[in-house]
């Protein structure tokens, strides 16, 4: 048995979510690309590689990430690109996004030759916090005025629209993709393709599929475009947990039980956004609020029932942990970081990568 904390990526969950994306593809015309600012753990690129059709980024790194370690198409984008640095993004990628016109003219020269693209803006997103908001009042994240953009039109062959996150509703994303088009239209006929970012929970359970494909493909012939989707947690849903252990319990108005395991420094997103962690339905009587072992006060998985009593050494497993988790695994308070794990197709579980003191000691100086 592993030493917990590790992430344990299930390949057979994973491949689930890959043949929804394949029908995608086969029924939209839509081409996928995996957004690695959401999941970047390469051991399982071998298998998604073979249902995408590449990478998107958000930096430098993961430009290069995505060329040696995933192949296909590399999208890359960032919200801005240094001069010491942009020879590289481009040597590394397949097209160039950039967020501002700005950033198009100012490295209009380097990249005379690549295929660029330009973010837009559409002022309208599904987000419900205003920190991941990419629509949120005095955005710096894309180009909002169409006029702006037509004056530049033919530096550029496509466009990233990046509105949807979390969007599990598909009238929603239906709606939103009409109001693009009515703001947008005229620029969206002036190119070639057209990536509708990612947030889509398409892979979801019950989503109308064959509703989406169906839109995605009217859009795609409408203006002539190839259509791109940038699925991040839409590609990894569900597929991964978070295995812990109990280190300690006791009782202060509420049982408590720590863990091996730590929200700040393994699930950060549960401390931004001030969510629970997610796991396995239990209906038992035993209810326990679960602690993370740093010094945060607020480092807090949640409160669980339980079908017995919490014990030293018992094994608790997090469920839906690989979006924004690994990419985002942090050393604070000195903690032990999550190992990583691999269930095989075959039901061998593989430990890919550990992580000790010298990795700690060699992330500082």
């Amino acid at each position: 048995m592993l030493q917990t904390p590790y992430y344990l990526i299930d390949k057979s969950k994973l491949l689930s979510n890959m043949q929804k994306i394949a029908y995608v593809r086969e029924q939209s015309g839509a081409k996928a690309l995996l957004a690695l600012k959401c999941f970047a753990t390469w051991s399982v690129f071998d298998l998604m590689s073979q249902y995408m059709d590449g990478t998107t980024s958000s930096s430098l790194y993961e430009v290069k990430l995505g060329k040696l370690k995933f192949g296909g198409e590399t999208h890359a984008y960032s919200v801005a690109y240094s001069d010491d640095e942009i020879a590289e993004v481009l040597a590394h990628s397949d097209k160039i996004i950039f967020n501002s016109i700005g950033q198009l003219q100012r490295f209009a020269g380097a990249s005379a030759s690549h295929v660029r693209g330009l973010r837009l803006n559409p002022q309208v997103s599904s987000s419900e916090f205003i920190i991941a908001d990419p629509s949120r009042p005095f955005s710096r994240l894309g180009e909002w005025d169409a006029d702006k953009v037509m004056e530049v039109i033919d530096q550029i062959s496509g466009f990233m629209i990046h509105n949807n996150c979390e969007n599990s509703d598909f009238d929603l994303f239906d709606r939103m993709l009409g109001q693009i088009e009515e703001r947008f239209g005229n620029l969206l006929e002036r190119v070639e393709w057209v990536s509708l970012g990612g947030g889509i929970h398409f892979t979801g359970e019950g989503y109308p599929i064959d509703r989406f494909c169906a839109r995605l493909r009217a859009f795609s012939e409408k203006y002539g475009v190839q259509v791109y989707l940038e699925p991040g947690e839409a590609a990894i849903t569900m597929s991964t947990t978070l295995e812990v252990s109990v280190l300690d319990t006791l009782y202060n108005g509420k049982q408590l039980a720590i863990v091996d395991s730590s929200i700040e420094a393994h699930m950060l997103d549960l401390l931004i956004y001030r969510q629970s962690a997610k796991m396995a339905p239990c209906d038992g009587p035993h209810s326990y609020m679960v602690c993370g072992k740093s010094c945060l006060a607020g480092d807090i998985f949640g409160e669980f029932q339980f079908d017995r009593e919490l014990a030293v050494g018992d094994r608790l497993s997090f469920v839906d942990a690989a979006g924004y988790t690994m990419v985002k695994k942090n050393w604070f308070n000195g903690v032990k970081m999550p190992s990583i794990a691999v269930r095989e197709l075959d039901g061998r579980v593989e430990l890919v990568r550990e992580f000790g003191f010298d990795d700690f000691v060699n992330g500082l100086s």
